[in-house]
């Protein structure tokens, strides 16, 4: 992350409130192009996930304070949103679980905590990523180096090009956003570029899974009215059906939308689409 002092800024403690917030969108406007020049990076780093998971390996971030809980924050979504079990993408945070919620003082530097814990949880299947905006956090650092060490594939998120953390990674994904608004406080134009990195990340890696059909969130657990809702409407688009018969279908297949998806398609019982799709993606098994 840059230490240079934003020239635009200087007297934001003068401006009027309108203003204020004028400087700070017009920094934020920054953000999604110097994402977007990564874009060969990111792409490179979900197919390279992807094909960890796909052979049973799991995914971690890693990172400390705020990179940390953005980190979490992209972790905790996707089970909810794919269906997936939630040991499947892990956050390895300095300092652990209590630093979610409140600062933990040194946790940061502690190498130590960050050998042990990659050393305890990550295999040689897996893949770990780094997240660290000044690319220089002891823990994180460390982190990667250990995940190297056991041959997991490593990608690091970072806003300095020379950073310790680009340089130990197999894929180096910088974000060059500039000073902050507010010298420093990384969960400005630092943490949004994160976010979007991630979000990128996570979401490429379900659809490369086959989580996503078509653009539905298909393997969607339906646990409450809303997203009951939300899964009848997934079937009658993806399998061009009434909403009766997609209701009828979910009921079929236990709320499973990509069951219901089958029944109501193909005009089979739960038992036999579930067969199908043991055999066959859901895209194959779809077609006419």
């Amino acid at each position: 992350m840059s230490q240079d002092r934003l020239e635009t800024s200087l007297d934001i403690d003068r401006r009027p409130t309108i203003e204020i917030v004028r400087i700070i969108q017009e920094q934020d406007a920054l953000v999604a192009g110097a994402v977007a020049k990564q874009a060969e990076r990111i792409a490179h780093a979900i197919d390279e996930i992807a094909e960890r998971l796909r052979h049973g390996g799991r995914l971690f971030y890693a990172g400390a304070g705020t990179s940390g809980r953005i980190a979490m924050l992209d972790a905790s979504e996707i089970p909810p949103t794919y269906g997936v079990d939630p040991s499947l993408v892990r956050v390895l945070m300095a300092g652990g679980e209590r630093a979610y919620y409140a600062a933990a003082e040194g946790a940061e530097d502690d190498e130590e905590a960050a050998i042990e814990t990659v050393d305890r949880e990550v295999t040689a299947e897996d893949a770990v990523v780094g997240i660290a905006a000044s690319g220089t956090t002891p823990y994180t650092v460390a982190a990667v180096r250990k995940a190297n060490m056991l041959g997991a594939l490593t990608v690091g998120i970072t806003n300095v090009p020379s950073s310790p953390l680009a340089q130990h990674v197999d894929i180096p994904i910088v974000l060059e956003t500039g000073p902050e608004v507010i010298m420093g406080s990384s969960r400005m134009k630092s943490g949004t570029a994160q976010k979007l990195v991630l979000n990128q990340i996570s979401t490429g890696v379900m659809i490369r899974l086959g989580h996503v059909y078509s653009n539905l969130m298909i393997d969607m657990p339906a646990t409450n009215e809303k997203l009951r809702n939300r899964a009848v409407r997934m079937v009658e688009l993806a399998a061009g059906v009434t909403r009766p018969m997609a209701v009828q279908a979910i009921r079929d297949a236990d709320g499973d939308v990509k069951v219901a998806t089958v029944i109501a398609r193909r005009k089979v019982n739960a038992d036999e689409a579930r067969r199908l799709l043991e055999e066959k993606p859901l895209r194959e098994v779809l077609s006419p």
